[in-house]
């Protein structure tokens, strides 16, 4: 039976973090990913024993900032022409630029140090991996947690909520 999360008398993300702890793989669709809020969901994931089928990929659609496509909406230079490796390589450094500047910001604690740490490791040991949808701008936000049970293998959540502090901490 599906189920509505208002986040005021249901909330998203601790029905979420449920099916994650009894998942083996799960496969996210985001339009941010902030390397912060991954200390939200980390846990489930890092019980995860990596390698194909048994882990979390994480693809990420928004590679343009705002004022991107603002600018491009009103230029006179008809767009559509696709994508060619060369601005694959410009997205990627760019997303790249993105990530060290998430680091940056704020005064570092210990907490956070751990989450990354930790955010390394998953990646190193294959628990996670992220690719990033470079073709257009991918809004989406889906997630399918894949479980061993007969009556739901597969739950899927879909809704507002990005991988960042701010989507998990208020869409709770």
């Amino acid at each position: 039976m599906p189920r509505i999360f208002d986040n005021i008398a249901q909330h998203f993300h601790p029905a979420r973090y449920s099916a994650l702890d009894t998942a083996f793989r799960a496969d996210f669709c985001v339009g941010y990913f902030n390397l912060r809020g991954w200390a939200k969901v980390d846990s489930p994931i890092n019980r995860f024993s990596g390698g194909e089928g048994s882990c979390c990929r994480l693809l990420v659609g928004m590679n343009k900032l705002p004022q991107d496509d603002l600018y491009e909406s009103r230029s006179l230079i008809a767009g559509g022409q696709g994508i060619d490796n060369r601005k694959v390589i410009h997205l990627r450094k760019r997303i790249a630029q993105e990530f060290r500047h998430q680091l940056a910001l704020g005064v570092p604690n210990d907490g956070d140090e751990k989450a990354l740490r930790k955010l390394s490791a998953q990646i190193k040991a294959k628990k996670l991996v992220v690719k990033l949808f470079l073709k257009h701008g991918l809004h989406a936000k889906l997630y399918l947690v894949h479980r061993h049970d007969a009556h739901s293998p597969t739950v899927g959540f879909l809704g507002s909520s990005n991988l960042t502090l701010s989507g998990l901490s208020y869409s709770r």
